[in-house]
């Protein structure tokens, strides 16, 4: 979903940020109308520049309608309301989801061995 390198930059471009949700510049700019809280810059022409706080917003307001559901309305008036809320809860289940891989990339690593190599581990720590 998330591109994880967008510490090293000040400013993307919203085909960058569309890249990063795997979503349509049109509904990067559909919620911008939608949602007041995204208000990304806009240089010469119009072009559109995210800054990592608007990047955040967009992770919340995808948050929101994508995964969790919500209707466009339902999501303005959780973020109207009670935004920091809103962004704590996220950021738990953003935190626990990155856990998650983490143990199952250990599930994983631990199917790997064998019988043999926990009996050739065991011998190994017995017989230094």
């Amino acid at each position: 979903m998330l591109n994880t390198d967008k510490n090293l930059k000040l400013y993307y471009s919203i085909s960058e940020v569309a890249r990063m949700f795997d979503v349509n510049e049109s509904l990067l700019r559909f919620w911008e109308k939608e949602f007041p809280q995204l208000n990304p810059k806009k240089a010469g022409r119009g072009v559109r520049q995210y800054r990592k706080e608007d990047i955040e917003v967009v992770k919340l307001i995808y948050h929101l309608v994508k995964e969790r559901g919500m209707t466009l309305p339902g999501a303005r008036q959780r973020m109207k309301d009670n935004k920091e809320a809103t962004m704590r809860n996220f950021e738990i289940v953003d935190r626990l989801k990155a856990i998650r891989e983490e143990l199952v990339g250990m599930k994983l690593a631990l199917d790997a061995f064998t019988y043999e190599d926990v009996e050739a581990l065991k011998e190994n720590l017995t017989n230094p």
